[in-house]
């Protein structure tokens, strides 16, 4: 309950006298730190200094000063920022004043200490301690500035925690430390995936199909990466031998998915695209669903949009995109190429000239006639009849009759599609293994999907609209409760007299 206090109703002078006093004060510091800077250019002057070594203590130098400058102005303007008073609300709950302190925040200039207030909602006896100006603020996780913690999280995306570390040690700015680099993916990757489907939600409806568009190629794969719960390749081998079962494939690894929306010209060429992977999860659910919503949007948009579904064989891919909007189903032509170049190869000797000569003939054909499949699968068979015991030619023969259908390489780039699932392959590469799998890593899920999800929105062109939905889930409004009093009721208190007579 509350009820108005007796407290006297600060006048207009009283306030006028207030706001002329906070005046005084900022003109003051702002003089301090102007004069410093005054100081400091007349102690370090380069006038009559010539040399490259000067020039770079003296560059070195002025930075720092500048940071340091910068520091104190950002200091001051968080501490302007805090609420005094003896209530406020916030999220709907009155907080009440319990005490002041210090604490060290992360600024885009380095570490700054305020002392603030702290407010406490004496409803919850289990409720901690909470400071309005972070809540005002929107700082992240107690310690990050929001323009800090874009940085850093940016930062940490292209690079291991211990590079970062010493990048922005290099760069002279703020100097986080590795542990909290490493910490603050993971907490930004619980909050996105706490609202997933609602932020991907306003991530699809802001995609906007380019100038140019003519088709656009769907594609998904998978790539392997050392993902079992910090579970080490040895540790793998032992729990699968225990069992009396034999561990295949690269122990400790499992299947990351990868999804690429590629908007295409009319010749097929790629002008943008969005990528997205998703951790291990059975037949990659909910990559596949993000890449059907994605894609009705984008048809939304543009109901005459030709689709394209490419990507390599693999047979529960194949079964997704089918329940995809119609569109032709394009196998990679790289990979039948691959397969091509393996049989020629099994026949001939790798690097061959014959090898050379014979491929890049059914090569031309496969991509240029409308009967090249069957050009190829004839000179195949022809191989097989004449190499009966080289296995790899009867392999790549079945691999090329069952997929004929989807090798209309001449037909589908006369229409301005997309044949090649180079797009998704290079999300595979660039997405996942250049920071998933560097020597040494191995990674649990949760963490693996922090740094996925926050280089998809870089390599989608839309990094700076995710980082805004999952910043402002730290922000909150407080409102300061004028003339309130606690009445809640409080335990019977003994006199004195009463406890010392016992």
């Amino acid at each position: 309950m509350k009820r108005p206090s007796s407290a006297r109703i600060p006048t207009l002078a009283d306030v006028e006298r207030r706001v002329r006093s906070a005046r005084e004060a900022r003109r003051s510091f702002h003089d301090r730190v102007l004069d410093g800077v005054r100081d400091f250019l007349e102690d370090h002057a380069m006038q009559g200094k010539t040399g490259a070594r000067e020039f770079y203590e003296f560059e070195k130098a002025l930075h720092e000063r500048l940071v340091e400058v910068e520091r104190e102005i950002v200091a001051d303007v968080m501490s302007a920022s805090d609420v005094d008073a003896d209530a406020i609300e916030i999220d709907g709950r009155v907080h009440r004043r319990v005490l002041r302190s210090k604490q060290t925040y992360m600024t885009a200039c380095g570490e700054v200490e305020v002392e603030r207030w702290l407010y406490k909602d004496r409803a919850d006896p289990t409720a901690h301690a909470l400071a309005a100006i972070d809540a005002r603020l929107g700082i992240v996780e107690g310690f990050w500035t929001q323009r800090a913690a874009e940085q850093a999280s940016w930062v940490v995306t292209q690079m291991t925690p211990q590079k970062a570390e010493e990048l922005f040690e290099r760069v002279g700015n703020m100097e986080p430390s590795k542990s909290s680099l490493d910490r603050l993916p993971r907490a930004l990757g619980e909050r996105w995936e706490a609202e997933r489907e609602k932020y991907e939600h306003v991530l699809r409806e802001a995609i906007v199909v380019p100038d140019g568009t003519a088709s656009v190629a769907v594609s998904i794969d998978g790539v392997l990466a050392p993902i079992d719960g910090g579970r080490s390749p040895t540790a793998v081998r032992s729990a699968a031998a225990s069992e009396g079962r034999q561990s295949k494939g690269p122990a400790g690894y499992r299947e990351i998915g990868c999804a690429t929306l590629a908007f295409c010209d009319e010749k097929g060429d790629l002008i943008s695209a969005v990528r997205f992977g998703r951790g291990p999860e059975h037949k990659k659910r909910a990559l596949k669903e993000t890449l059907r919503r994605d894609l009705e949007h984008v048809l939304a948009q543009r109901p005459g949009l030709r689709v394209a579904k490419v990507t390599d064989a693999g047979g529960d891919n194949w079964e997704y995109l089918a329940t995809l909007p119609e569109g032709p189903e394009i196998l990679d032509f790289f990979h039948a190429t691959e397969h091509l170049a393996q049989a020629i190869a099994a026949v001939h000797g790798d690097g061959t000239f014959a090898t050379r000569h014979k491929f890049e003939f059914l090569r031309e054909r496969l991509l240029t006639e409308d009967e090249g499949a069957t050009a190829v699968i004839n000179a195949l068979a022809y191989l097989r009849r004449t190499h009966p015991r080289i296995k790899r030619v009867e392999q790549v023969l079945r691999y090329f009759r069952k997929n004929k259908a989807r090798m209309r390489y001449a037909e589908w780039k006369r229409g301005g599609f997309m044949i090649g699932s180079g797009v998704v392959e290079a999300a595979c590469k660039t997405l996942v293994a250049q920071r998933l799998k560097l020597s040494g890593m191995r990674w649990s899920h949760h963490g693996a999907q922090a740094i996925l999800t926050m280089r998809g929105w870089d390599q989608s062109d839309r990094f700076d609209e995710a980082w805004a939905l999952v910043a402002a889930t730290y922000q909150h409004d407080v409102h300061v409760l004028a003339n309130v009093v606690d009445i809640t009721p409080k335990p019977e208190r003994k006199s004195r007299r009463s406890r010392t007579s016992r």
